[in-house]
C-alpha cells in the first residue's frame, strides 16, 4: 500500500490527539500518521480504496491468522490439529476480535457513518483493528507487529480457558438446540436491497414453519449470525432458572 507522505506535513489538533489516542492502543507513539487515518476509516467515510480501511483489513487478517497460529502451536505442543484449528477460528472470529476492539477503545476513534445504527450493531470495530495491525505493519515491520497482537491482544484480551467454552457460532448453536426439542430451523433470505450505496440483506428464521427472529446485515452470513445469535439469546431467556 503506497501513501504519500508529504500528505500530513502539519498536523492539525485532531491528528494530534489520534496519535496521543493511539499511542495508548498500540503502546508506542505511530510513526506515519495517514496508514492509522486509512486504518481507522471505514467505508461508510471514504469510498476511495486509497484512504479507507478495507485494504488494511485484509493485510492485517492475514498477519493475526498466522501469528495466533503460531502462538497456539507452541503453547500446545500435545494439541492436535483440530483443537489448534477451533482455538484460532475463536480467536481470530470477527465476534472476539470486535470485542477486543471494543475493550481497547477502538470505537472512540474509528471514523464511520454514525447515523447508521446497522454500522454500530456491525463488527466494524473488530474490522478495524484488523486494519489497525496492517498499519503496524507498513509503519514499524514485523516484529512489532507480532509482539502487538502476542503481548496487546492476546496476553491482555484472551482468556483461553473460557475461550475453550465459548460458542461463537450461533447457528451452530441454534441448530443443536434444535435438535435436541425436535425443532426445525429455517434461514430465510427476506430482502436484499441497497442503503447508502452498499447491499443490506434481511434474514429470517423459521422455527417449524413459523417466524421467530430476523436480523439484516452487508452479507447474508452476517444476517444470518446476528439473527442467530438474538433467536439463542431469546432462547436463552426463556429457559426456567437453573436450582
Amino acid at each position: 500500500m503506497s501513501l504519500p507522505r508529504n500528505i500530513f506535513s502539519r498536523f492539525s489538533e485532531e491528528d494530534k490527539a489520534l496519535q496521543k489516542a493511539l499511542k495508548n492502543i498500540l503502546g508506542f507513539k505511530p510513526g506515519y500518521l495517514p496508514y492509522y487515518i486509512s486504518a481507522i476509516t471505514h467505508r461508510s467515510q471514504s469510498d476511495l480504496i486509497t484512504t479507507n480501511n478495507e485494504r488494511l483489513e485484509y493485510l492485517g487478517d492475514a498477519f493475526i491468522g498466522s501469528i495466533v497460529g503460531e502462538y497456539l502451536f507452541k503453547k500446545y505442543p500435545a494439541r492436535h490439529e483440530g483443537y489448534l484449528t477451533e482455538m484460532r477460528s475463536k480467536i481470530v472470529s470477527r465476534q472476539s476480535l470486535n470485542e477486543i476492539a471494543l475493550r481497547m477503545g477502538l470505537q472512540k476513534i474509528v471514523r464511520f457513518n454514525k447515523n447508521d445504527k446497522m454500522l454500530r450493531r456491525s463488527h466494524i470495530f473488530g474490522n478495524a483493528l484488523e486494519a489497525l495491525v496492517g498499519a503496524i505493519y507498513l509503519d514499524v515491520g514485523f516484529e512489532k507487529t507480532r509482539k502487538f497482537i502476542l503481548k496487546r491482544m492476546l496476553a491482555t484480551y484472551i482468556d483461553i480457558e473460557e475461550l475453550e467454552v465459548t460458542e461463537y457460532n450461533f447457528k451452530n448453536k441454534l441448530y443443536t438446540w434444535a435438535q435436541r426439542n425436535g425443532k426445525q430451523v429455517d434461514f430465510v433470505t427476506l430482502s436484499e436491497k441497497l442503503e447508502a450505496g452498499r447491499k443490506v440483506f434481511t434474514v429470517a428464521i423459521e422455527v417449524d414453519g413459523e417466524p421467530f427472529m430476523t436480523a439484516s446485515g452487508y452479507t447474508k452470513k452476517e444476517a444470518g449470525q446476528l439473527a442467530a445469535q438474538k433467536a439463542m439469546e431469546k432462547v436463552e431467556a426463556e429457559l426456567p432458572d437453573q436450582p
